[in-house]
């Protein structure tokens, strides 16, 4: 406001020079020159404690007297209690409550333990906590503020200054300020500027202003000091602008009357248009004009329709226009869409500071500590641009790319010597190979690297947790090591890490944190990541750099007294603007009103004066949105009031539905799509004979009877799925484990069941799934599971292995010649029980087998095609055998532990397995004509709801929605 009006000078001014008037805000009294000056009391006040200072020893209050409280605290909550004492204790000191000590007889005997505790909590902290001030020679701002204020009325009644003195856009909310503006009234050259009091106000209605009315600090402001409404003189009444605006501020006042005071309302509108009736002006319609209400969906839809209104005040040169909200995220959304248009507006609601890169990686720092081996977590830590781990940039790059490939993806390894173990067998692997493979194994080598220097750097992280709490400046001093050693370059140095704004902010938070919090209690791992993290929530960064001189987005506080050509008033809805009333965790309303502390509705009038006095700008827009986050949003107070006003008027709040349009069509897709979507189809790849493969395993027949285009991606494109960071594992490896238990079990024990066949066959399910990376917390569960299947398969195999040869895990071929050349067919069979001239072949599964009507119509031909392996000799272990059964083993160990279900009957199985492979042939020999595609989709009934890996290349619900629609089965 101070550098606003100074500003309004310079621009009256014009071209001419001005000696600019001194300016200064009721808040910052400290550096006073003639005549702001508190006399000899601004030199004996000792200094203000600082906010991080105050905070944490308020913490340490708390915490020390967490029996009191008959609560367990940690540093987290005792911050939050801390700043509700902090909040407590300002309220005493800016409305100078004669004795705060009186609260501990504010309880009566009837009330809840809970305000009997707090009371006693509060008395004995209004007595420690001035003794602790006086240990560190500081006072509280608030209490230093009054005092400076009192001294400087002080000051002024014994010797009034001579010169032009006016105090001007505050209602005096605190008994200082309050008493210091009636002695400015009272001087010589004095005078007193109250924004938006509302003389027009019938006597009746006046009398029932109360606190969450926005006259209602005024009016205590003008009792206080001895005057009356008419006492007040209207400051330049006859100009222009005020004529043009005084129906507007009658309409809104008349909206925002006292409640008990609207039954009048069709009176007052009746006696408003009396007034006018000389001119032939209805007044409501006159109020209203240049006002705009706009319903927004919701919040995005909110946050579009604002930025459009700003967006749109450009096109009329010099004209300005400013965003006001409470909503500080609303702020944030209408910033980022400013961006569409290259627009970067002067914003007042910052950014978190959460959101700044160091703060960014200093949370990750902190999580590590929690969980080192959290795959997604050391990701984030090695990617982040400000991580440099004194590599170059080429080296970093090609080691991130290794570790996250071949050492982060998939399931979580067991710590850093695991992950350094896989690393080495990935590189090993590769090294065995070509030219590509060795160099791609020395890439690997370089993540091998990098994973030590990670792991070097974090490990400083855990450090202080020796007994697995710490106290909170050596768990900041141990971040900020690993901050500064993951940000060293090669040549020394830290980067970006501390720079700019946002590397200042984050840095005055760890300085507090290292100096300040020796008051906060020890603190667990996850605990200092949550209090970091909320900390740096709670802590705003100025944008910095160039804005737009004409828009401006403001917070209700920054817009007061701040006008633009075009005010859009946004976040209009019930506990947004305005806020619910303060929930004070210490103090009941009886026991806030007998100590003589304001209402939590003061609040509430203090933000309906601030909407007052923005809504009676010439051009106003009011928006508010039907839903937000948590559900259905309910307009304000004040909207409601004043649509209820201009119906009873006859007429309706005049609105802009083209704006709405606007916003809604910026983002939506498009009603018409463009020629190139409305022609899409099916993606049909047909590649050429050589690239196409020649060589396929029978589970990859299988996919490419249903979905040919993700063989195509696959096997001719070699594109592979990635796994992501920390992949589930519980359903890959209790499959993977089922089946190393049957193999183990049966190449043990191949002749006869050991008399303890059940323990030792659910001892390997469990040890295989401890070897996968099962979690621990997993591993419970699992061992029930163990425990109830193994019982079951005891007696699967006792009925099974009489007069049977076991072959597990066998590997089988087979080669038939086609038009395009030799094709070869792969297989790998669970189990094979081989009984003189014929087998059984067998598959185990953890889930839902294939159907009965899907194996017989070529859909999974996996066992059928390993028949016809087995008939043809393809698995040597076995030699040629007919297949007798074809028999999927289904292990869950839940309420029914296993299952059989045959999928090829004795008699059958011979017939169904040359099917399948007669089948393969003919689909092979179309798909070795050029012209035949790999469609997408062939058989979308049986892909399965999560569809499959390489949807997303084929674009599949662009052209399904857009072009083809339901894709047909076949093919």
């Amino acid at each position: 406001a101070a550098r606003s009006l100074a500003e309004a000078f310079l621009k009256a001014g014009g071209t001419r020079a001005v000696l600019l008037p001194q300016i200064r805000a009721l808040g910052d009294l400290d550096e006073g020159e003639p005549p702001f000056e508190a006399g000899d009391i601004a030199l004996d006040l000792p200094p203000a404690i600082g906010s991080w200072r105050r905070r944490f020893e308020l913490a340490r209050l708390v915490a020390e007297n967490e029996d009191l409280l008959e609560r367990r605290l940690d540093a987290g909550s005792a911050l939050e209690l801390a700043d509700a004492l902090a909040a407590f204790l300002d309220g005493c000191q800016i409305e100078e409550v004669g004795d705060p000590r009186a609260v501990e007889a504010l309880v009566e005997g009837e009330m809840a333990r809970h305000w009997q505790v707090s009371a006693k909590f509060l008395n004995l902290a209004l007595e420690a906590w001035p003794r602790r001030l006086a240990e560190l020679g500081l006072m509280d701002v608030a209490q230093r503020r009054v005092k400076l204020l009192r001294a400087l009325a002080a000051g002024w009644r014994d010797r009034p200054p001579t010169e032009v003195l006016i105090a001007a856009g505050s209602t005096g909310a605190a008994p200082a300020a309050a008493d210091l503006l009636a002695t400015v009234a009272r001087a010589p050259r004095g005078c007193v500027v109250l924004p938006g009091l509302d003389k027009s106000l019938a006597d009746t209605a006046w009398a029932e202003v109360d606190e969450p009315h926005p006259q209602g600090s005024l009016k205590r402001l003008l009792e206080r000091s001895g005057l009356s409404r008419a006492d007040v003189r209207e400051w330049n009444p006859q100009t222009e602008t005020d004529a043009r605006g005084r129906w507007r501020r009658r309409v809104i006042n008349e909206a925002l009357r006292p409640p008990v005071a609207t039954a009048d309302w069709l009176d007052q509108i009746a006696a408003l248009r009396a007034e006018s009736t000389a001119s032939g002006v209805d007044p409501i319609a006159k109020g209203l004009a240049g006002l705009t209400s706009l319903t927004a969906a919701g919040e995005e839809e909110a946050a579009s329709v604002a930025a459009l209104l700003l967006r749109e005040v450009l096109e009329t040169p010099g004209k300005t226009a400013a965003l006001i909200t409470p909503d500080a995220d609303l702020a944030r959304r209408v910033s980022a869409r400013l961006t569409r248009w290259g627009i970067a507006a002067d914003s007042s609601a910052g950014q978190p500071l959460a959101a700044a890169p160091a703060a960014v990686l200093a949370g990750l720092v902190a999580r590590a500590a929690v969980d080192p081996a959290d795959p997604v977590t050391l990701l984030a830590i090695v990617k982040h641009p400000l991580t440099r781990l004194g590599l170059d940039e080429e080296t970093l790059n090609r080691g991130r790319r290794s570790l996250e490939r071949y050492g982060l993806r998939g399931a979580r390894p067991g710590g850093w010597e695991a992950l350094v173990q896989r690393l080495r067998e990935a590189a090993g692997e590769a090294g065995e190979r070509d030219e590509a493979g060795q160099a791609r194994a020395a890439a690997i080598d370089l993540a091998i690297d990098l994973a030590s220097r990670l792991h070097a750097a974090l490990d400083a992280a855990d450090a202080p947790y020796a007994d697995d709490v710490a106290p909170a400046a050596d768990a900041t001093r141990a971040v900020v090591e690993v901050l500064e050693r993951l940000a060293a370059g090669p040549q020394g140095g830290l980067g970006e890490l501390w720079a700019g704004q946002a590397g200042e902010a984050a840095a005055g938070l760890i300085a507090a944190l290292l100096e300040e919090s020796d008051g906060l209690p020890p603190i667990t791992r996850a605990g200092f990541a949550q209090l970091l993290d909320s900390l740096m929530a709670g802590e705003l960064v100025r944008p910095g750099g160039a804005s737009h001189p004409r828009l401006r987005i403001l917070g209700v506080l920054e817009a007061r007294l701040i006008r633009a050509d075009r005010l859009i008033l946004a976040g209009l809805e019930e506990g947004v603007w305005p806020r619910a009333a303060p929930i004070d965790p210490f103090l009941s309303r009886p026991m806030r009103e007998k100590l003589g502390l304001p209402p939590p509705e003061r609040r509430i009038g203090l933000s309906a004066h601030d909407f007052a006095q923005a809504a009676a700008a010439p051009e106003v827009i009011l928006i508010h949105s039907e839903r937000r986050a948590g559900g259905p949003a309910v307009a304000s107070r004040w909207l409601w009031r004043l649509r209820t006003l201009a119906r009873g008027a006859g007429v309706d709040l005049p609105d802009r539905p083209e704006i709405l349009a606007w916003a809604r069509a910026l983002d939506a897709p498009l009603a018409s799509p463009p020629p190139a979507l409305k022609t899409a189809t099916r993606p049909r790849p047909a590649p050429p004979l050589a690239a196409r493969p020649r060589r396929m395993s029978v589970t990859a027949v299988e996919r490419w009877v249903r979905d040919p285009y993700a063989i195509y991606a696959r096997d001719v494109l070699k594109l592979r799925p990635l796994d992501a960071p920390d992949e589930p594992i519980e359903a890959l490896a209790r499959g993977s484990a089922i089946h190393a238990a049957f193999e183990r079990f049966a190449r043990e024990h191949p002749d006869v069941l050991p008399t303890d066949a059940e323990a030792r066959f659910a001892a390997l399910i469990v040890e295989e799934l401890e070897r996968a990376g099962m979690p621990p917390a997993r591993m419970a569960r699992e061992h029930a599971l163990a425990a109830n299947v193994a019982p079951w398969v005891v007696a699967f195999e006792a009925r099974r292995r009489p007069g049977a040869r076991l072959v597990v895990e066998a590997s089988g071929e087979h080669v038939f010649e086609t038009p395009g050349g030799p094709f070869r067919l792969t297989a790998r069979a669970d189990r094979i029980e081989a009984r003189g001239e014929a087998a059984d072949i067998l598959d185990f599964k953890t889930g839902a087998p294939p159907s009965p009507k899907q194996v017989r119509a070529g859909l999974s031909p996996q066992l059928t095609l390993a028949g016809a392996i087995l008939a043809r000799g393809g698995f040597e272990a076995v030699g040629a055998t007919r297949p007798r059964e074809l028999l999927y083993v289904r292990v869950s160990g839940g309420r029914t532990p296993g299952r059989e279900e045959l999928r090829g009957a004795e008699g059958e199985s011979d017939a169904l397995a040359d099917a399948a492979l007669d089948g393969l042939k003919r689909r092979v020999a179309l798909f070795d004509r050029p012209d035949t595609p790999y469609p997408s989709w062939a058989a979308p009934q049986f892909i399965g709801r999560q569809g499959g890996d390489y949807d997303h290349l084929a674009r599949v619900w662009e052209w399904h929605v857009i072009g083809e629609g339901e894709p047909e089965g076949g093919g």
